[in-house]
């Protein structure tokens, strides 16, 4: 293929790939979609600038607007978390995790997070799986307990587990909350004092639930006793791909250090950009925003239960967040459900459940499957419609219908939800493709 033909494919295949959520529902709880403002800023000049260092501390000339856009963003998060210290730099939730790790421990210190399985990320993984904190950060990854019915850390075994690394001279330096599989608030409160009293900082990944927690739907963990959060910026809070870390002004100097020269150079000034404006619209419309992505989740959980699916944690209402845990083994395994759905144009992700490994289950087939309501939320969609995909997907996993009469239906159904909700602009098209050449 010519360098010329390529080119020209490489735009046609996103044009598809436009189309193609236009008329798809997007269930995958880590994405959603950001408004056209963000977009003009993530297409502005920003992006071919380097601006090294904090605002007004630069190592490059240029940056007079680059600083004050930066400033803006900085002060917007202040106000959304209620932080003292924010750093916007970090480049994505991973660079975000990596700053903390590298402010708050040394190679070889022990870290208590949520296993894989269990919901934890990729990041707070051990070293033989390849997982940030021990393969990039050297730390000695150790387990917090999980509750498996409650779907939420197990106080009491947690504190025995503590314990008992204590015992052994080797106690945690650091102990991360969060998960990416998170429907409900973690117990900060009932673990800080134990973890604060053994010298461990509390460390909250706030990656999918920045947005909730912005909004003031979900939980508070800097008044609940973490001393730093970590944040991606794409998720349900709807900016662009990018990352941020919260703290408190007592650790602002290790953090600014940790973030540069320690993990970025140059930190993506046109993501920046995104960022700084999504946070402009979430000051403005994330209360109303977070509350509605609450409503549907539990609605679409419910609505998927009452036609025969296995939601986890049906005693508890299912979710407090955007995301819902689908036992999927009575039907097949999440990695061919995950197949069929999309060919249904109904996007949704595989799941490891927390007992799958035990089970003999892996990543590419687990157990489960995972669904997120932010971005149906964003494009205006609300509990009458939740129905609606749950007999989509009724249709798809328990029915065995043809995938293509689905599929005709779902483009249908699409068509009402063309537009991005919850910003500025009156009407915005949520995947419109916008050519500049």
């Amino acid at each position: 293929m010519s360098a010329h033909t390529s080119y020209n494919r490489t735009f046609q295949l996103i044009q598809e790939h436009h189309r193609w959520f236009q008329e798809s529902i997007p269930l995958i709880a880590s994405e959603n979609v950001s408004s056209p403002a963000v977009r003009e800023a993530l297409a502005s000049d920003f992006g071919h600038r380097y601006a090294e260092g904090w605002p007004g501390e630069r190592v490059y000339a240029g940056c007079s607007f680059i600083d004050q856009v930066e400033l803006l963003c900085i002060d917007l998060m202040k106000k959304l978390f209620n932080a003292e210290f924010v750093d916007v730099r970090p480049i994505s939730g991973v660079v975000a995790n990596l700053v903390v790790y590298t402010a708050f421990t040394e190679p070889g210190d022990v870290m208590m997070a949520l296993s894989i399985p269990c919901g934890g990320h990729i990041t707070t993984g051990k070293k033989r799986l390849g997982g940030t904190a021990g393969a990039v950060s050297g730390l000695d990854v150790r387990y917090l307990a999980l509750d498996y019915k409650e779907l939420n850390i197990d106080v009491d075994k947690t504190k025995k587990r503590m314990k008992k690394l204590v015992d052994e001279g080797t106690p945690p330096k650091l102990a991360i909350f969060g998960a990416s599989v998170f429907p409900f608030p973690h117990p900060i409160r009932e673990l800080a004092e134990v973890f604060h009293n053994v010298g461990a900082r509390i460390g909250y990944d706030a990656a999918h639930v920045a947005g909730l927690i912005a909004g003031g739907t979900f939980q508070d963990p800097l008044r609940e006793g973490a001393d730093v959060v970590s944040l991606s910026t794409h998720k349900t809070l709807f900016g662009p791909q990018h990352g941020g870390v919260l703290s408190w002004n007592k650790d602002a100097n290790i953090i600014k250090r940790a973030t540069f020269p320690g993990m970025v150079s140059n930190h993506h000034l046109h993501a920046l950009a995104g960022v700084t404006v999504a946070c402009a619209e979430f000051l403005e419309f994330g209360e109303q925003y977070a509350q509605q992505v609450i409503m549907n989740a539990k609605e679409l959980a419910q609505a998927l239960y009452e036609r025969g699916l296995k939601v986890l944690a049906e005693h508890k209402g299912f979710t407090e967040s955007h995301i819902i845990l689908v036992d999927i083994t009575k039907q097949g395994d999440g990695g061919k459900i995950e197949e069929v759905l999309e060919k249904a144009n109904i996007i949704i992700n595989r799941n490891l459940l927390p007992w799958d490994i035990k089970e003999g289950r892996h990543f590419m087939h687990p157990g489960g499957i995972r669904l997120g309501t932010s971005e149906v939320t964003r494009l205006g969609m609300k509990k009458s419609e939740m129905h609606e995909i749950a007999d989509f997907i009724k249709r798809v996993v328990i029915d065995k219908e043809d995938l293509n009469k689905v599929k005709k239906d779902v483009v249908e159904f699409r068509k009402d939800y063309q537009d991005v909700h919850y910003c500025f602009e009156d009407t915005a098209e949520a995947y419109k493709y916008v050519k500049i050449r």
